[in-house]
């Protein structure tokens, strides 16, 4: 015999899919063994019927039965009992609740990082930023190391003394450097960076920007209202601040290409006329009597009964 044939005899079968393995009968048959193990582990009466027996392997099999708990939905009662090699006793091995192909199941666990949606931070809440992060750059704080073609930078120095050159001018400091920065806003851990920049243009462009039923029905875009206010850096080629105390974008940032009823130059109102300044003629006298006159019908002439009472 070559020893190709006795590798070939030797090597181990194929394993069989669970599905198609043939149960232990011994062990299929212990349906009453596997019911008392369930309901001991769980409760009287909480334990259904026998849904099916899975063989696990050689003379292992599983057990199924229903669970009938509020709020297990198709989840079920997995016991498994085996029994040794020539032997006739079969015992138990394990009991568990297990869910079944149509349980109810909680989501899948989400870690809070991806969980978290805008609106969610309330007061006193922290929202941590992680160190690569990014949205975010390193920045200038004061502390970082100047770079290698800075004047003040260490490289620098040491090839100039190499090439016995002089600095012309006056050199600045780290802390005139940091105190121009500091001056200038420069002076943060981090600073925004374009990918974050990107991030909030979208957000913005999709809440105040021009594919909103609100800009599609106004009469003309931010960028020629009054009531807009610019912004600063990049972003102002694209978006700018509404300061129009009416319009639903107010103290909001929105896109150039946004618009409202609201638009300053959209419905402008005349000016109602004014009057004409009254002509006085000061230069004239209108006489007027001091008495009215007797035919003017604003006096009468008295009786002689009021006479005769002493009326005037």
């Amino acid at each position: 015999m070559s020893a190709a044939t006795t590798r070939s005899r030797t090597q181990r079968a194929p394993r069989t899919p669970r599905a198609a393995r043939t149960p232990d009968r011994l062990c299929a048959e212990a349906v009453d063994l596997a019911r008392e193990a369930a309901e001991e582990a769980a409760a009287p009466g909480v334990v259904g019927e026998h849904v099916e027996a899975v063989a696990e392997g050689d003379r292992v099999v599983t057990h199924f039965f229903r669970a009938k708990e509020p709020g297990y939905r198709g989840w079920r009662w997995a016991v498994t009992v085996t029994r040794a090699s020539r032997a006739k006793n079969v015992t138990l091995d394990e009991a568990v609740l297990l869910p079944g192909p149509d349980a109810l199941l909680a989501p899948e666990w989400v870690p809070w990082s991806e969980r978290l949606r805008p609106g969610d931070m309330g007061p006193g809440d922290l929202l941590p930023t992680e160190q690569d992060d990014p949205r975010l750059d390193p920045g200038y704080s004061g502390e970082d190391v100047p770079p290698p073609d800075s004047v003040v930078s260490e490289e620098m120095a040491d090839h100039l003394d190499a090439e016995d050159a002089e600095i012309t001018g006056r050199v600045p400091s780290r802390g005139a450097i940091a105190a121009v920065a500091d001056e200038l806003g420069m002076r943060r851990a981090r600073v925004l960076s374009r990918y974050g920049l990107h991030l909030a243009a979208d957000r913005w462009d999709e809440a105040f920007g021009p594919n909103t039923p609100m800009a599609q029905a106004a009469p003309a875009t931010c960028v020629s209202c009054a009531f807009l206010v610019p912004m600063a850096g990049s972003l102002k080629q694209a978006f700018g601040v509404c300061a129009n105390a009416f319009s639903p974008a107010d103290g909001h940032v929105v896109s150039l290409a946004y618009g409202c009823g609201g638009h300053s130059e959209a419905a402008v109102m005349p000016k109602p006329p004014r009057p004409a300044a009254p002509v006085l003629d000061s230069f004239s006298a209108d006489v007027f009597p001091l008495r009215p006159a007797k035919d003017s019908g604003s006096t009468t002439e008295p009786d002689g009964a009021s006479e005769d009472l002493g009326h005037s």
